[in-house]
């Protein structure tokens, strides 16, 4: 009897093997078979045979990319915990070093681009913290995992084509071609797309590195923010003060006036002091509500929201960029019960919203511009100082209200 049991689960242990074995054969052939399709499209645009050979050979999906694309943070980050980690004395004092140690080329690319150095660094130091991390994944296998997964195929399957045209004008080689999980590449985190329509040869070498030349990197950057709207006449904001009883509807990015208009609604520097004048369109930006900071913001912020949509992100070079130059240290303070809000509290949060009729899409755990208008409607309604801003004592009331 116990002869019989033990082979039965042998045969069960041999069935489960060859089971995986036979799915995981499955897999790798539709994932060659795919291949095969997307070397034929590049073929078809004029992708050489031999840089196909070199990017594909041993390709297979990696894993760990896979998990990285569908993980999500289980908190959120407030204002004040992303400025903390963006913005440290070591990357201050180091940047502005370097502002120093690169100045020739540097005043060269402002004269070409008219991009202000400080902001050149200060992109530098946030993608890749002065290139010491420029990611360690290889871009070609990063992009084709990401293709063949069905989620976003037809975005990543467009950047790997991007990517190989990268590959076959010479500019870098397929085994210095590495980058994040998601295929942002080089020091200043370029996706391929954005490679390949503003990279620039800034040392005259006839390729575009943006892993090794300096040059090329702030070149290329500079570049890529002259064509989005950057103008070297302007800043990018500042931080200031709103007067009591401000109204919360003007908070809004597509509302732009005057500073002088701003000034005459109450708005204030920071400190108390007039605002300066000066021919200038901003918008009022509140990244933690009303009761935390508030920043009058002008079209070279917008510039940096081309380069990564995160208002957090548009604030932190900012606010890096005047700490370079001595400048920026915010006059609001860290509230002591500043705390992020979980992915479930906002899930909840959405699910509430919903079922008293303000709509914030389907609930994903994120605080986009669905939410954030529902937010703002029920506050409204309910009679509160409508800033879009959810904390935990707004979503506590947003549950009840709802019955949950």
């Amino acid at each position: 009897m116990k002869i019989r049991f033990f082979n039965s689960l042998t045969a069960l242990s041999l069935a489960a093997l060859v089971a995986s074995a036979t799915a995981v054969q499955a897999q790798d052939t539709g994932f060659d078979t795919w291949l095969t399709e997307v070397r034929a499209e590049a073929l078809g645009r004029g992708i050489s045979e031999s840089t196909l050979n070199s990017a594909f050979s041993g390709l297979a999906p990696i894993d760990r990319v896979l998990e990285l694309d569908k993980s999500q943070p289980e908190f959120t980050q407030t204002f004040w915990s992303y400025l903390n980690r963006a913005i440290s004395d070591q990357r201050v004092e180091r940047g502005r070093k370097l502002l120093v140690e690169h100045a020739d080329l540097l005043a060269e690319v402002q004269k070409r681009y008219g991009v202000q150095p400080r902001f050149l660094v200060a992109f530098w130091g946030l993608e890749t913290n002065f290139g010491d991390y420029t990611g360690g994944f290889p871009v070609i296998g990063a992009l084709a995992t990401l293709a063949h997964d069905p989620r976003r195929s037809d975005f990543f399957r467009a950047e790997l084509m991007h990517a190989l045209s990268i590959l076959d004008a010479g500019d870098i080689t397929v085994d210095r071609m590495s980058g994040s999980w998601a295929g942002a590449m080089g020091q200043p985190q370029f996706m391929p797309s954005t490679f390949t329509g503003y990279a620039r040869d800034g040392d005259g070498d006839g390729k575009r590195d943006l892993w090794g030349s300096l040059p090329d990197v702030f070149h290329s950057a500079a570049n890529y923010l002259s064509q989005v709207g950057w103008t070297d006449e302007e800043t990018w904001g500042r931080e200031v003060r709103l007067p009591d009883g401000f109204d919360l509807d003007l908070v809004d990015l597509s509302i732009k006036k005057q500073i002088g208009d701003w000034a005459a609604l109450g708005v204030t520097r920071a400190n108390g002091n007039a605002l300066p004048m000066a021919d200038i369109e901003g918008s009022i930006v509140l990244p933690s509500g009303r009761n935390g900071p508030a920043f009058l913001v002008y079209g070279n912020y917008r510039a940096i929201l081309v380069w990564n949509r995160s208002t957090l992100y548009a604030l932190a070079v900012g606010i890096l960029s005047d700490r370079l130059v001595g400048r920026g240290e915010l006059v609001a303070k860290q509230p002591a019960n500043d705390r992020p809000l979980s992915r479930s509290d906002i899930l909840a949060m959405q699910r509430s919203l919903n079922t008293l009729g303000f709509s914030s899409g389907e609930p994903d755990g994120m605080v986009g511009p669905m939410t954030r208008n529902a937010i703002k409607d029920y506050q409204r309604k309910a009679g509160l100082p409508a800033d879009a801003y959810p904390t935990a004592e707004l979503i506590q009331q947003i549950k009840a209200a709802a019955g949950e």
